[in-house]
């Protein structure tokens, strides 16, 4: 297994945060990686969001869980492995992205990929944040 984890303090409540994080196909507003972003459904478990970088990347992500307004987890199936992060925001003012990544190939892929899929994630909390005080 491979994790990583960032976090972020912020003055928004946890109802302005989810409402974002609910509002798929605005979150290219906040995450300056994405191009489009969209949910199939509503947002809650079981709902399938994929997401097209301005690289023109397609990643499909399954919703795992949905906790209104604490957290929502999503997952992507990549072959031997499984990325999934939890997104948590606390009563206490913190955002917070864990990232696993799971499954026979993650020893081996986890230390590369893992970097590379998680490594805006300072910039993206910060955004997020920054968008859920206004």
């Amino acid at each position: 297994m491979w994790s990583t984890e960032h976090s972020v303090e912020t003055s928004a409540s946890p109802e302005a945060v989810w409402r974002l994080w609910a509002d798929v196909p605005r979150w290219p507003d906040w995450n300056a990686d994405l191009a489009q972003a969209e949910l199939e459904g509503e947002f809650r478990e079981g709902s399938t969001i994929r997401m097209t970088s301005k690289d023109g990347d397609v990643v499909e992500l399954r919703i795992a869980e949905a906790v209104e307004p604490e957290r929502f987890v999503d997952e992507a199936a990549l072959g031997g492995i499984t990325v999934r992060t939890t997104h948590l925001v606390q009563p206490t003012g913190r955002i917070v992205y864990r990232m696993e990544i799971t499954g026979p190939d993650a020893d081996a892929v986890g230390p590369e990929l893992g970097p590379q899929i998680s490594g805006d994630f300072p910039d993206v909390l910060k955004a997020l944040a920054e968008h859920a005080e206004r």
